[in-house]
């Protein structure tokens, strides 16, 4: 029979790439790591890893037999929760989430958390979503909070649990004076805006790639001028007419309305963005981080 040490580090070296790593994270040398992979390959009789250059990567069979480790550490490793939780939630759980949605629903389920379950301590982690879903790969969170606008779809991990927590709207920020701003309420066509200057964020792809898209559907390519980090640096640039910029809808709320911007919908092309958290695999109950995401979830 496998090892199940052996085996969680052979899927810590899938997940973080070095025997350094893998040595660091579990408390071992690399070469006692190098040594109990090397007695796996006797165990399972396959060639799992294969040298390339000074460093070594998971052959064909290796990442098969990740993808069974994952089903059955995953499997241990809820057994062992539920063993201790005893069906309460209770111990602690870290979160990794963007700052909009952690802003608007996770310091409320903190709080509600308090309140609620007085054994369990969940704590904040504020990471964009490829650092959450890092996080969550190397064990560092139990639930990572991310997101996916409609017209770039992203591919979730299928070795995760994918819990959608809400669908909101994307919003088109604009200046309060400019001219589209003042047609009323409705929706508003991007043609009208072929020589604006686009403001997207820094930290992740998407939010550029949400702008050329949507201006290509509208039949222009864009002028990306700014790339800002921070919604309220950029609703501050729109409002001094710097810009316009893709918003979702929670950013309103995070952030609060403003008289010197407008946010409209975009006129023929839905905008959405989905948010949803992810966790590792379980066949068992997890009290914990159930109530965790029930917290999450949008009312």
């Amino acid at each position: 029979m496998l090892d199940p040490v052996r085996l969680l580090l052979l899927r810590e070296l899938a997940d973080r790439g070095t025997m350094t790593a893998v040595a660091a994270a579990c408390g071992y040398t690399s070469s006692a790591v190098s040594q109990q992979l090397a007695v796996l390959e006797r165990e399972a009789g396959v060639r799992l890893l294969e040298r390339v250059g000074r460093r070594v990567r998971l052959t064909h069979e290796g990442l098969r037999l990740v993808a069974h480790a994952r089903i059955v550490l995953g499997a241990l490793e809820t057994a062992e929760r539920d063993l201790r939780a005893g069906g309460t939630p209770r111990g602690p759980i870290d979160v990794a989430c963007f700052s909009t949605f952690a802003a608007v629903h996770v310091v409320p389920a903190l709080v509600a958390a308090r309140e609620r379950y007085p054994d369990l301590r969940v704590s904040l982690h504020e990471l964009e979503p490829p650092e959450a879903l890092s996080a969550l790969r190397t064990r560092r969170c139990e639930v990572a909070v991310c997101y996916s606008y409609n017209l770039t779809p992203t591919p979730t991990p299928t070795e995760l649990d994918v819990h959608p927590l809400a669908v909101e709207p994307v919003l088109l920020a604009v200046p309060a004076d400019h001219a589209c701003a003042s047609d009323g309420e409705g929706p508003v066509d991007l043609r009208s805006l072929t020589d604006a200057s686009w403001i997207v964020g820094s930290r992740e792809d998407g939010s550029a790639a949400l702008v050329q898209r949507a201006c290509a559907v509208a039949g222009f390519p864009p002028r990306i001028t700014h790339a800002v980090d921070d919604y309220q640096l950029v609703l501050r640039m729109v409002a001094h007419g710097l810009g316009v910029a893709l918003v979702p809808q929670l950013v309103a709320q995070a952030h609060g309305p403003s008289l010197d911007v407008i946010l409209r919908p975009v006129a023929n092309t839905e905008l959405t963005r989905a948010v949803y958290a992810m966790t590792h695999p379980s066949l068992g109950a997890r009290p914990s981080i159930d109530a965790v995401l029930d917290l999450l979830r949008m009312r």
